[in-house]
């Protein structure tokens, strides 16, 4: 039997503030601390039913308040509940696709459970797993987990699920696209059958729909919008240019003023193009999964502090990943499915903001951009130039083009094997190489010195003026 999705009911031009949902004075004052006070639609619409103990289907585009929808009842069932914490046996579980969406998520619910005097543990590989047993052996309210760490501990009987209250699952839609059901169905059907459950989701199709109909009693299911409403708040381009000049076109963007993340199809192409930026003066870290977590972690930390202006990931930061300000999105190359072109996309105009996504292609693959952008609802303006240069580049992101020395994060990678064969990741050439952009080529700004994240990123280095500033009208 298909699943329902009747879309909710607007609510109104005001938005209501988190104080009117009955949740407990502690969190909406935490809450408030951190400037969060009016609810998202799709919190508005989930949280009267999820907060009533009620299963609960939410789809909403990423970027959409999706991870508060979630965590305030999470919170506030473990708060309202009798049951003790206990060695091993967690009262709540959030499973997600990927390492960093969990660890956003912890982010979220840290000073949400700080005010309710909950403890939590993440859970994923590529990291050992010492810290993670201690945790829970010591006891905690909620686990945040990928699928296979998980599983991992529950096979050594180091977590047991049969305590489990309330259970997430966060961008089921992509666990799927990953091939983690079985090992998410194994989970699940280790929590008690009575327990509530909430399933979040960009959409509702092919794996997803299994889960819907075999974990989730009679849920509630609120739709705020369109598996392609994300294109709505976004301008697209497609620059249709010769092979040779891509990577001057590519420099020429991601020198502009603001944050920019590109994608590459491949972990080799993320990261030659991560090293190509920084050698021509553009501060760029790589993310994809040849990397390890402390390198992942250390590199989206220089991304969101500011220290590189670009972030060059494969579809593994398609989703989860939540950097402010992100005004610019370039698939430098094109995805295959039209579902990823909206995933990746969706790192730019989150929660209302605008954005701009640029899509490069080049005489080979013109059938295949036609077809995708076709099947993702997109109508984008399509500009075909010879050469490194020409008007749309300023038009896409306006300001000067500055360059300085490359981005230097002495940390090796935990892959050395694998990296040393594909040359210095983050880029380690020296003098910047002059060859594309259409402003001033000498940044008038700087940047340097010594830095330490828990030992992660040691020390940086880098001359530019960019500031992460705006991209005209487009960055909020």
């Amino acid at each position: 039997m298909p699943i329902s999705e009747p879309v909710s009911p607007s609510v109104g031009e005001t938005a209501p503030k988190f104080s009117d949902f009955g949740l407990p004075a502690a969190v909406v004052a935490a809450m408030a601390a951190n400037g969060i006070e009016t609810a998202f639609p799709i919190q508005a619409a989930t949280l009267p039913d999820s907060l009533a103990g009620r299963d609960v289907l939410g789809r909403g585009r990423t970027g959409s308040g999706k991870t508060y929808a979630f965590l305030l009842p999470v919170v506030a069932r473990l708060a309202n509940s009798s049951t003790p914490r206990q060695s091993g046996r967690p009262r709540a579980l959030i499973l997600a696709p990927t390492r960093e969406l969990v660890a956003q998520i912890d982010a979220a619910l840290a000073p949400l459970a700080k005010a309710m005097n909950l403890r939590s543990v993440t859970i994923f590989g590529g990291v050992g797993p010492g810290p993670q047993i201690a945790k829970l052996r010591e006891g905690v309210d909620v686990v945040i987990a990928c699928p296979g760490r998980l599983e991992d501990h529950m096979q050594s009987r180091h977590a047991d699920l049969s305590a489990v209250e309330i259970t997430v699952l966060d961008e089921a839609d992509h666990m799927a696209d990953l091939g983690f059901l079985p090992p998410v169905k194994r989970l699940m059907d280790k929590t008690p059958k009575d327990g509530q459950r909430m399933l979040f989701s960009a959409t509702l199709d092919g794996g997803v729909d299994v889960l819907i109909k075999r974990y989730l009693h009679n849920p509630v299911v609120h739709s705020v919008d369109s598996e392609q409403s994300p294109v709505s708040a976004m301008v697209h381009h497609v620059l249709h240019v010769d092979n040779a000049a891509r990577i001057d076109v590519l420099t020429d963007l991601a020198a502009a003023p603001g944050r920019t993340i590109m994608f590459s199809r491949t972990k080799h192409g993320a990261k030659g193009l991560a090293r190509k930026l920084n050698s021509r003066g553009v501060p760029a870290v790589e993310l994809h999964g040849n990397l390890s977590q402390n390198a992942r972690t250390r590199n989206l930390a220089a991304f969101s502090d500011g220290s590189a202006a670009v972030l060059v990931a494969t579809d593994i930061a398609a989703r989860g990943i939540h950097v402010d300000d992100v005004s610019l999105v370039i698939h430098a190359d094109p995805p295959v499915e039209h579902k990823a072109y909206l995933h990746r996309s969706g790192r730019t105009a989150r929660a209302g903001n605008e954005g701009t996504v640029v899509t490069l292609m080049i005489d080979s693959q013109v059938s295949d951009v036609r077809t995708l952008t076709r099947k993702a609802g997109v109508k984008p303006t399509i500009t075909r130039f010879s050469g490194a240069s020409h008007p749309v580049l300023q038009e896409i992101a306006p300001g000067e083009r500055t360059f300085g020395e490359p981005l230097v994060l002495d940390v090796p990678d935990s892959q050395p094997s694998r990296q040393r064969s594909h040359g210095g990741g983050g880029g380690r050439s020296s003098a910047p190489n002059p060859r594309s952009g259409n402003g001033s080529r000498g940044g008038n700004g700087s940047r340097g010195g010594n830095r330490s994240r828990g030992g992660e990123l040691r020390s940086y280095t880098t001359t530019s003026s960019r500031t992460g500033g705006s991209r005209g009208s487009r960055s909020r």
